[in-house]
């Protein structure tokens, strides 16, 4: 294998390294910004519960037991927001240096090769 051969593989390398975890960064950007606005701005949520019947076979919930379910559907709600928002922090605390660090590689071995050699 010839010096330009392992050139031109360590430069596509670069490349898809590159391109992956700018991707990567993209994505938890998108997920960070979805899960912040998801906390500040919850939604009006959609509760489903199973109903709890009397001796009578009526639907009995107290006003209280509705409060508790509702009140537990928007921690849950919350939790799993956080819980987005700290994946998408982690994604980007790893994929962006590795991005920089890869990117800074390829430009140093742009400028290697780009310098005219001397006569």
């Amino acid at each position: 294998m010839s010096t330009s051969d392992r050139t031109d593989l360590r430069s596509v390398y670069l490349y898809l390294v590159c391109l992956i975890t700018l991707v990567l960064v993209i994505f938890a950007t998108v997920s960070a910004v979805r899960n912040t606005v998801q906390l500040l701005y919850p939604g009006p949520g959609q509760f489903a519960f199973e109903p709890a019947y009397g001796p009578d076979g009526k639907e009995e919930l107290s006003p209280a037991e509705v409060q508790r379910r509702e009140d537990a559907h928007r921690d849950a709600e919350r939790r799993s927001a956080v819980l987005g928002l700290v994946g998408a922090g982690t994604m980007l605390a790893i994929a962006a240096p590795a991005y920089l660090y890869h990117w800074r590689r390829v430009q140093a071995e742009l400028g290697r090769t780009a310098a005219p050699t001397g006569s």
